[in-house]
């Protein structure tokens, strides 16, 4: 059978995020690009630094005080994080629900669906009144089924389908195995008056987001293994907390958001998870995901959200959350139920 190439495709993925405290001020360095906005500049008084290629004296100077302070209340740099991560929305009816089980696990675009699955009629195929897009029921079988599209991936290729999007799966359910994608954000406990975040950078070989800022942690939620498990895994993995530590992660809550890009629709839900970690604790990582590490006050993680695009999209989602649960973001800011409302507007269920 032939395959041929064009874009890629849908996902809806169930995302973990973790939040998490430790203690010390510790120097470590850490260096950035970004791949959405690779060709914006972000300007910080008369120099600018390119969301390319930055390093971590352009994190703290674009926090610095002189800079930031005279504009802690205002909540527009974070309305645009969050709009960055809910683009496209209004092309929403370019996709029909994929539906297993009499279960929407996800979105397919219309054109894709005619370009490229159209062909594998032995696993994708329409319902009678066209409506949404079906795996063919001789595919009884979570196994079958992942089985199944898998080939299809892997015929279609990585140009049209990445690896990292091939993520189809309702969470808490079997009608199908697939890893989906999560993030992880951990905290530090106060020193001198003030909190501190770990912050990562992603690694400059990994395929979404290379060099980006981000969490301490992230990793997948892969079919059968619980959100609890999955946090203490992927602490253990990212940046070599012990199990004794990451068990006293606590659940806090969830963001949500919804993005379309081209035939792509993701659908993410972000678990969140705080953690306090002890005060002597340096994180080290294991898997080679993440290049470094630094620990950075709330406030100047703040402004670096507000001011630039140097953390990746979805994280920012997490620090805002953040920094409404620990009274960062108050309600004498204008637009404060709005943003609030804003972290938890699609129904990504």
């Amino acid at each position: 059978m032939a395959c041929n190439h064009h874009q890629l495709r849908l996902c809806h993925s169930v995302r973990s995020s973790i939040a998490s405290l430790s203690s010390p001020l510790l120097p470590i360095r850490l260096t950035l690009s970004s791949r959405t906005l690779a060709s914006t500049p972000i300007r910080v008084g008369s120099p600018s630094v390119s969301a390319t290629c930055f390093t971590w004296d352009d994190v703290v100077r674009i926090s610095d005080s002189q800079y930031s302070s005279r504009h802690s209340s205002d909540l527009q740099g974070f309305f645009e994080k969050i709009r960055v991560c809910n683009r496209g929305l209004e092309k929403q009816s370019d996709f029909l629900p994929f539906v297993i089980e009499d279960q929407t696990v996800g979105y397919i675009h219309k054109g894709f669906f005619d370009d490229h699955l159209k062909r594998f009629s032995n696993v994708f195929i329409f319902t009678q009144d066209n409506s949404h897009i079906m795996l063919h029921p001789v595919l009884r079988t979570p196994n079958e089924r992942t089985r199944a599209v898998g080939d299809v991936v892997k015929c279609l290729g990585e140009e049209l389908i990445p690896a990292i999007s091939c993520c189809i799966i309702l969470w808490g359910t079997g009608v199908f195995l697939a890893g989906t994608c999560s993030s992880s954000l951990f905290w530090d406990k106060e020193r001198n008056g003030q909190k501190y975040l770990w912050i990562g950078k992603r690694s400059q070989v990994k395929p979404t987001y290379p060099g980006m800022l981000d969490h301490l942690v992230a990793g997948g939620l892969p079919h059968g293994i619980a959100c609890k498990e999955n946090v203490m895994k992927e602490c253990e993995e990212e940046a070599g907390i012990p199990r004794s530590m990451s068990k006293e992660a606590v659940p806090v809550g969830a963001v949500s958001y919804g993005d379309i890009d081209g035939y792509r629709y993701k659908r993410d839900v972000l678990f969140c998870y705080d953690l306090k970690l002890p005060e002597d604790f340096i994180p080290r990582n294991q898997d080679g995901e993440v290049e470094s590490f630094r620990l950075i006050p709330v406030s100047q993680v703040a402004d670096v959200v507000r001011r630039t695009h140097f953390f990746k999209s979805n994280c920012s989602l997490v620090i805002i959350d953040f920094l409404f649960r620990h009274g960062y973001i108050g309600p004498d800011s204008l637009g404060y139920l709005e943003l609030l409302q804003s972290l938890r507007s699609r129904d990504c269920s």
